[in-house]
């Protein structure tokens, strides 16, 4: 597969992303251009809960969704402050919901706080909306752990689960997302995967793609079942589809 193949088949898949601190209304307008790319569109937005009715105002009567993010970046364990957050971003428009799962607690043995909440979002998150449950493997760290959020995350009702928030040091890495996918096939469910953070490049993302072709099969990896977090690749995913050399991916994500 070539370069401009592989770039196409990721920004379709892409959840196009700006959750930097300094966002603004003429960013969120600028994101959703670029979402609407006709060489795209891209799968998804994934904005700051204040940005999703912006964002729905920018794409109406268009195929990209809004995903927006609770819990973000810390992973607390107020379950009732993520459920009021979560009712008031889909109240705003959003379809697609990415929950920090609370892996401080995971990591300290407390599974039914972590079960609990993704429970209760997911009793919320209905009517073809999704929720993705974000493991932050780069704190978990531990393969054994990174496997237990994985199928904490899927019995509890994740449609997708991904690596991380952005916000660490480690974001995605083959090894956890690789982990992540033999989580999911063993489950048997129609799970999504999402690796984020630190994918810049069209060789990046081909590793993603590539693991997810070996593990659950070629053509598993359709924007319903895979997604690529980022801000930063969309330049080298264009400039691949034009046959232009890379170009340096700018952003943080």
């Amino acid at each position: 597969m070539s370069d401009a193949q592989i770039a196409e088949r990721a920004l379709r898949s892409l959840d196009l992303t700006d959750l930097t601190d300094t966002c603004t209304d003429q960013a969120i307008d600028a994101l959703c251009k670029k979402a609407l790319d006709p060489r795209g569109p891209v799968a998804a937005v994934c904005v700051w809960p204040q940005f999703v009715k912006r964002s729905q105002e920018n794409l109406r009567g268009s195929p990209v969704r809004i995903a927006t993010v609770v819990n973000f970046p810390a992973g607390g364990e107020d379950v009732s402050r993520v459920t009021d957050d979560t009712q008031e971003a889909l109240s705003d428009g959003a379809n697609e919901i990415d929950l920090v799962l609370p892996y401080e607690a995971l990591r300290r043995g407390d599974v039914a706080v972590a079960a609990e909440m993704v429970e209760a979002v997911r009793d919320l998150v209905d009517q073809g909306r999704l929720l993705k449950v974000i493991l932050e493997t780069g704190e978990l760290k531990d393969p054994a752990l990174i496997e237990a959020a994985s199928r904490l995350a899927i019995e509890a009702g994740a449609d997708f689960i991904k690596t991380s928030t952005g916000k660490t040091p480690v974001s995605a890495t083959p090894e956890a997302a690789e982990i992540m996918l033999e989580a999911i096939k063993a489950s048997g469910k129609p799970v999504g995967l999402k690796p984020s953070g630190g994918i810049r490049t069209v060789a990046d993302a081909k590793i993603y793609l590539d693991l997810a072709d070996r593990i659950m099969g070629p053509g598993w990896a359709t924007p319903r079942t895979f997604r690529i977090g980022a801000s930063s690749v969309y330049d080298a995913l264009i400039a691949a589809i034009e046959g232009r050399a890379g170009t340096a991916a700018t952003g943080t994500y």
